[in-house]
């Protein structure tokens, strides 16, 4: 007997309801009251009394009050004729190989005139939490073309190293330099650049665009600007644009990607302003007390995942405030990365660039990414002594300058060459100049083959006869 039930209908769909009930306006910030159901990352459409519409997303929802940031500037709006409707569903950016080569907006939207991205592929921006248990251990090493960066602070896939600068550095120039110049020693492995840039100034815009167009590396860089005369709500979406990219490329496409995210420093003012306006209980110099947890979620999207072929690495870049370390964006971002790279005024005054300091600086990922199979066999021995050699130049040139360097012992003063001859010929390269390891290796060993063989205490014996004898022939 057939049934005589009536099939089921499909549930009606929800239409959104558009409300006129904002409280009050605080610089990003609409305060709506009586919103039933609001969830924490929704998605809302903001209409102005002119017509014109913005996007929005809940911050916040407790007690029928549902706190909206704003994409934009709130210029225009006002408490009774704005109205807020909630879409029901998170901020999503749609995917696909189309974005290479492409320049987009901090909101995703296209900046270069080209046309929107149409893709059935869209993810939600905050991304999905990287089970540890899931993670792989970074191993391959990423070349710079950079000797300071590749033989003594070396990059690994799958890794986060940010580069701590201060105002006034060419932390620009070094960000584009390796963009341009980064890649895999395996060029069968395919490899792409995702580049975000957080409140920098339009000729900031202009400088970066002018290096990736002109050299041809806009070709397999994905860009994301966010200029400082955007709405500071947009740097806190930019970074997690770009990673969302950075994770569609190396995760669906099996791609290789380095993600380079600058400055860090205004994402994190501009965090603190929404803070501010939410009238949170401020910490450490007025930034938020989750300031560390916000962080980790955007460096924490880097690495590699068993069983899937590609990988993230993520090189940020931050100005620290004053040039001081301790200061909470850099301390924090240390606490979460695997060591950093810091720049040194002392260095730039000399005329060296990059005005990096080595002995500052930390690759806690190094190891396995160098030696046989991976770089050289040499490659940590020689860096080693490297170190150990610019550190005792460095003493002995203080102690030259008090009792002059004709007190020095004849050994003395070959570190103080030694250091002089570091800093002008491995450290200092042209923006221009692009070393394999190879040739960074190379300049290591003619600087080294100064000292006596007794001095090389850091460098095993046979590497010694191997590479120093071949030099000196």
């Amino acid at each position: 007997m057939a049934s005589t039930k009536a099939p089921a209908k499909a549930p009606a769909p929800t239409i959104p309801v558009a409300y006129r009930t904002i409280d009050r306006i605080s610089g990003p910030l609409l305060f709506v009251q009586d919103v039933a159901n609001a969830a924490y990352g929704e998605i809302v459409e903001i209409g102005l009394p002119d017509g014109t519409r913005r996007q929005g997303q809940v911050l916040d929802s407790r007690k029928g009050l549902a706190i909206v940031q704003v994409f934009g500037p709130t210029m225009g709006m006002n408490v009774n004729e704005t109205s807020v409707k909630f879409l029901g569903e998170v901020a999503q950016l749609p995917v696909s190989d189309a974005m290479l080569g492409r320049v987009f907006t901090g909101l995703g939207e296209p900046r270069d005139g080209g046309p929107k991205i149409v893709s059935d592929k869209k993810l939600e921006i905050v991304g999905n939490a990287m089970n540890p248990y899931s993670r792989e251990e970074p191993s391959e090493f990423i070349q710079t073309g950079l000797s300071n960066i590749d033989v003594m602070n070396t990059l690994v896939r799958g890794q986060k190293l940010p580069i701590f600068s201060g105002a006034g550095l060419p932390h620009n120039q070094l960000a584009a330099q390796i963009v341009r110049q980064a890649k895999l020693r395996d060029s069968t492995e395919s490899f792409a650049v995702v580049f975000a840039a957080m409140g920098i100034t339009s000729e900031e815009a202009n400088f970066f665009l002018k290096e990736f167009e002109s050299t041809g590396a806009l070709e397999r860089t994905v860009v994301f600007l966010n200029l400082s005369s955007d709405p500071s709500m947009e740097r806190v979406i930019t970074p997690r644009m770009a990673l969302t990219t950075a994770e569609f490329l190396a995760y669906e496409r099996d791609m290789h990607i380095l993600v380079v995210m600058t400055d860090m420093t205004n994402y994190c003012e501009a965090l603190r302003e929404i803070a501010s306006a939410r009238e949170e209980v401020p910490g450490r110099r007025g930034y938020p007390g989750y300031l560390y947890t916000d962080l980790a979620t955007l460096y924490e999207r880097a690495g590699k995942i068993k069983g899937r072929k590609g990988s993230i690495t993520q090189l940020p870049i931050l100005t620290m405030p004053a040039d001081d370390i301790t200061h909470p964006i850099p301390d924090l971002t240390g606490y979460i990365t695997e060591g950093q790279i810091v720049a040194s005024r002392d260095l730039q005054r000399r005329g060296v660039y990059p005005p990096i300091d080595v002995l500052t600086s930390l690759s806690r990922l190094m190891n396995q990414g160098i030696g046989k199979g991976r770089t050289r066999e040499d490659h940590r021995g020689v860096a080693d002594q490297l170190y150990a050699s610019y550190a005792t130049g460095k003493d002995q040139r203080a102690l030259s300058a008090i009792v002059g360097e004709d007190s020095l012992s004849a050994v003395d003063r070959i570190y103080l060459r030694i250091a002089e001859r570091f800093e002008n010929e491995f450290v200092n390269q042209r923006p221009d100049e692009d070393r394999s390891i190879d040739d960074s290796l190379a300049i290591a060993w003619d600087i080294l083959s100064e000292l006596p063989e007794a001095e090389l205490k850091r460098i095993k014996p046979e590497f010694i006869a191997k590479y120093r004898t071949k030099k000196a022939a």
